[in-house]
Order: structure tokens, then C-alpha cells, then sequence
């Protein structure tokens, strides 16, 4: 069956896993799945992640979960923008996630980045979801 969301799926993943306290969640892996990973690597939401093939020969991606004094380092992570409904923004109408404690992540025409490096750049683009 095909899956309509996969970005979704995978940031489902995540929060149950972590709800579950496992050290690490599965999960197939396509090029917008990796640059949202690469993105909460870098902002210190994940430990890492790694691609590896499952039994079948299809490529995963193996998300080491962080924990910090037993609770997960993640506490919300939303979806924003979804297959029936896409947002863009502006940056400058960008608005932070928790006054600045949360980070948004958005497809931009220079990648996948944070909120904080779209200002950065100054470039706008496709909220694809929030973390706090």
C-alpha cells in the first residue's frame, strides 16, 4: 500500500519511540527524510541516524533517539505543512516556536534548514513541521 505522508510517518516514528523509551526507531528512507534528520542532528534533537538496507533490500534509515536524565530531548513535534493542505512563509513572517526555544524546519530553494538558518540566508519556503 502506498503512503501518502512519508514525512509524517517518519516523525510519528520518532514520537513513539521516544514515548516507548527505545534507543532507536527504524524507518525507509528517501531524500527528504534524510535532510529532516541531518537538520535535527544538527540542532541536537537526535544522537544521529544512520542508512542501511532492511531484509528486503529497500533502504532505512536507523534514528538513534536522545534522552537527557531519562526524558526525551523531543517534547513536541508537530507536522505543519501536509499533503491537502502545504504552507509557505515568508521569513519574515516566520514565526518562532516557543519564542525561540523550538525550531521550525523548512524546504527551502537552499535545502532543508531550521528556522534559524533560513533567516540566516533570508529565504523563505515550505514549513514542513516544529520540535520543542
Amino acid at each position: 500500500m502506498t503512503m501518502t505522508d512519508p514525512l509524517s510517518d517518519m516523525l510519528t516514528r520518532i514520537r513513539n519511540g521516544q514515548r516507548a523509551n527505545k534507543a532507536a526507531v527504524q524507518s525507509p528512507a528517501s531524500n527528504m527524510r534524510v535532510n529532516v534528520l541531518e537538520v535535527l542532528q544538527r540542532e541536537g534533537y537526535i544522537r544521529g541516524y544512520e542508512l542501511e538496507s532492511d531484509d528486503r533490500g529497500l533502504p532505512g534509515v536507523r534514528i538513534e533517539l536522545k534522552y537527557y536524565e531519562g526524558a526525551p530531548v523531543i517534547r513536541e513535534l508537530h507536522r505543519v505543512s501536509k499533503p491537502g493542505r502545504r504552507v509557505y512563509s515568508k521569513i519574515k513572517d516566520l514565526q518562532r516556536v516557543y519564542n525561540g526555544l523550538g525550531i521550525s524546519i523548512l524546504s527551502t530553494p537552499h535545502g532543508v534548514l531550521s528556522d534559524g538558518e533560513a533567516r540566516a540566508a533570508n529565504v523563505g519556503g515550505e514549513v514542513l513541521c516544529t520540535v520543542f
